[in-house]
């Protein structure tokens, strides 16, 4: 049997040696500063075509309104939280969008308005709606998938994105 001589004999201290160099390249180009790691984001954000949703006359402050976005096959509400938050919209900045399927198995999440927050009864994962869908809880690996809304004069809500991957596609492109 023939044996290739281009072989290189790499020892363990080597190897490791190696991999500690490639540690803090990656490191390094890790650390971004705020404005740049925010850039990133929104270059990773798929935007979808504008679809309207509803409007703010339709929404009850902390009961979540029945929507499908991007399509019929996407479950999620609209919910006015009462309260100005990070990404919310209209004119108090407070109305949130995010899909109900739980990112984890896509179970269909349940809405508590008594604790506001959204609850997987598969796996137990619970996400907070005030924080951007944040997972406070449970089995899931990724927060809950927030819609980029947009509010026109006339109190007409419209989705234009989503900020996570949606349960059960392998892109969030249609």
């Amino acid at each position: 049997m023939d044996r290739c001589n281009k072989l290189v004999d790499v020892g363990r201290r080597q190897f490791l040696r190696g991999s500690a160099i490639a540690a803090a390249g990656a490191a390094t180009s890790v650390a971004l500063s705020p404005s740049e790691a925010k850039a990133q984001t929104a270059l990773a954000r798929v935007t979808y075509p504008s679809n309207r949703l509803g409007n703010i006359s339709d929404l009850v402050e902390n009961e979540p309104l029945n929507i499908a976005y991007p399509d019929d096959e996407a479950p999620g509400v609209l919910l006015k939280l009462g309260k100005r938050v990070e990404g919310g919209a209209g004119p108090d900045g407070d109305i949130v969008g995010f899909s109900t399927n739980c990112p984890h198995q896509g179970f269909p999440l349940n809405y508590s308005s008594e604790a506001r927050t959204f609850n997987c009864p598969g796996h137990y994962s619970v996400f907070d709606p005030e924080k951007g869908g944040q997972q406070v809880w449970g089995q899931a690996t990724q927060n809950l998938p927030q819609y980029v809304l947009r509010v026109d004069d006339q109190g007409d809500i419209y989705a234009e994105g989503v900020d996570e991957l949606l349960f059960g596609r392998l892109s969030n492109v249609l």
